[in-house]
């Protein structure tokens, strides 16, 4: 099945063989005709037109707000490179909103923007936030230095890479004939209609598969089998890798954990498809901003079962 979700179609080519040559990226980096997107505490900057769009400056009008942080090579697109910029730490990065302008929390910026460009934000803002949180060596506690446009950064003293991270994560339909399960979790959806699919991190050592069947087992108390791949999407809050799952139930008994649940229920395929119609006043399921929408559509629709 072939998905494109939010975060996931990002058209830049990421420039593997380009971020070799440190010269290249430097030089790219002060091009007038590069682009470097600019990030304060996250948020990514979008234009006040209706469609927005990427508020894309060239390294001219950047260097008017002082001494930008090492822009982050994002890839390129027809011949001009891209870059991303972190200038929360800058005083006058305030000047980059005006009429024109502002910055926008990068979830709403992406309900907003063309899917290309809801997909430059996923890979934007994990960067920037990795890069804002990796200073310092975990091993020997020295500083470390971009490399590689921001592939990796090497630590100064005992010259170990450390490389940005994607957390995959699972998430998962289970249907017991004409009913699935979905729960609500503390906090996110609790007292609220909203009920979602199961989801949690992929432990080391562990394949996709028993990740699906240990996480509904420890959030619902229920045995899956015939656990089959639906899609994925990137999912930058920080930088989880969101993979899509349906599995079958082999028991239907719920003992749900008190601690990170607050409902797991059974919901017919008719409760459901009410919830996907927006007419159920009992039942609401995430929009199709989000890899759970789809999940529980493709299971109502009866494409998976």
């Amino acid at each position: 099945m072939a998905f494109e979700h939010t975060f996931s179609n990002n058209p830049l080519n990421r420039a593997e063989h380009e971020r070799r040559n440190e010269a290249w990226i430097a030089a790219k980096s002060t091009d007038l005709t590069s682009r470097i997107l600019p990030l304060r505490d996250l948020k990514v900057l979008i234009s006040k037109d209706v469609p927005p769009v990427l508020g894309w400056q060239n390294p001219a009008e950047m260097k008017v707000l002082g001494e930008v942080p090492t822009p982050l090579l994002l890839g390129l697109l027809e011949g001009r490179a891209y870059f991303a910029a972190d200038v929360s730490s800058l005083e006058k990065a305030s000047q980059l909103e005006n009429q024109k302008y502002h910055f926008e929390d990068a979830r709403s910026a992406a309900g907003q923007v063309a899917s290309e460009d809801a997909g430059i934000i996923a890979h934007a803002r994990s960067h920037v936030g990795w890069h804002s949180q990796h200073g310092f060596c975990s091993v020997c506690g020295h500083t470390t230095t971009i490399q590689r446009g921001g592939q990796v950064r090497k630590c100064t003293n005992c010259a170990i890479e450390h490389f940005p991270r994607t957390d995959p994560v699972i998430i998962v339909v289970v249907s017991n004939g004409d009913q699935c399960l979905l729960g609500q979790s503390w906090g996110r959806l609790a007292q609220s209609k909203m009920y979602s699919a199961l989801a949690g991190f992929v432990d080391q050592g562990e394949s996709i598969e028993e990740a699906v069947k240990r996480e509904v087992m420890e959030e619902a108390g229920i045995q899956t089998t015939n656990v089959r791949y639906h899609s994925s999407q990137p999912w930058p809050f920080p930088s989880s890798l969101m993979i899509g799952c349906h599995a079958e139930a082999i028991t239907t008994e719920i003992h749900k954990d008190e601690e990170e649940m607050t409902d797991v229920r059974w919901f017919s395929s008719e409760e459901v498809q009410s919830a996907l119609d927006g007419k159920s006043n009992t039942l609401t399921v995430p929009g199709p901003f989000a890899i759970a929408h789809h999940l529980i559509k493709a299971w109502a629709d009866g494409t998976v079962r």
